[in-house]
């Protein structure tokens, strides 16, 4: 049976291709990080245990650090914790917009401190733009939470602790009412840039990171066999693709995965 609904997702996804997770943080070092201006990382940033560590004991102000290389469809999953009072986040997609490095923003705050701020400021939030799910299950300043972004073309999702916390559409009409409501109503194209780079930030708290991995959606467009096929027909073909929708497939795969245990 289980070999049966393999043969089935193959057709079904087989145009998504989900690659090995990529190299992001070896857990030793800061290789394939820079600050904003491209220099190695040497103050505040530092790894013990295999666990980023924003350590601001010293005084020494760390600042953003960035990955080398950009990064388009993608699945980051990580696990956070924020010190007590604390702020930061991670920025995705991340690209320069007249001189700031600007991008999409899990945000990553001690809640309970912050109580003041905006359902769209609270951990978890697409920032500033989208709020996250009150209902989440976030455990306090002081311990670990899991977290994953997931984006894929037009599509953004926020997870926490294993629940959907944020579902957003770039480009929707929601997306544009949303970001000219927020800070970013003056940065044209906020948000819209397919790739960027990834972002640590640095809010001026203390913030740890562990077990980051990053796996890459890779999609394998048709071939077609008489390249001369009009283009109008081409374009049908590709709006109608599953393996052009990789999160979908990863629902489609979700709930097969569910099924097969109630079977077992």
């Amino acid at each position: 049976m289980a070999a049966h609904i393999l043969s089935v997702l193959v057709v079904l996804c087989g145009g998504v291709c989900f690659a090995d997770d990529t190299p992001i943080f070896n857990g030793k070092t800061l290789d394939g990080w820079t600050t904003e201006d491209d220099r190695p990382v040497t103050g505040g940033w530092r790894v013990v245990d295999g666990v980023i560590h924003l350590d601001l004991a010293a005084g020494q102000n760390g600042g953003n650090i960035i990955t080398i290389r950009d990064y388009q469809d993608f699945e980051l999953n990580f696990d956070f914790r924020i010190a007590e009072k604390g702020n930061s986040g991670i920025k995705y997609r991340v690209r320069d917009f007249d001189g700031r490095l600007l991008g999409c923003e899990y945000q990553i705050l001690d809640d309970a401190h912050h109580r003041q701020s905006r359902p769209d400021q609270m951990t978890g939030s697409l920032y500033g733009v989208y709020e996250a799910n009150p209902s989440r299950c976030l455990k306090p300043a002081g311990e670990f939470n899991h977290g994953r972004i997931v984006v894929c073309g037009h599509r953004v999702e926020h997870w926490l602790n294993g629940q959907l916390i944020v579902y957003a559409q770039v480009c929707s009409r929601q997306w544009f009412r949303r970001v000219t409501d927020s800070k970013f109503s003056d940065v044209a194209g906020f948000g819209q840039n397919r790739s960027g780079r990834i972002m640590l930030t640095d809010h001026g708290s203390e913030v740890w990171y562990r077990n980051i991995t990053l796996r890459e959606f890779r999609d394998r467009r048709p071939v077609f066999a008489n390249a001369a096929r009009p283009a109008r027909r081409r374009a049908v073909t590709r709006r109608s693709a599953v393996f052009y929708r990789p999160v979908a497939a990863c629902r489609i795969l979700r709930r097969i995965a569910k099924q097969m245990q109630r079977w077992r």
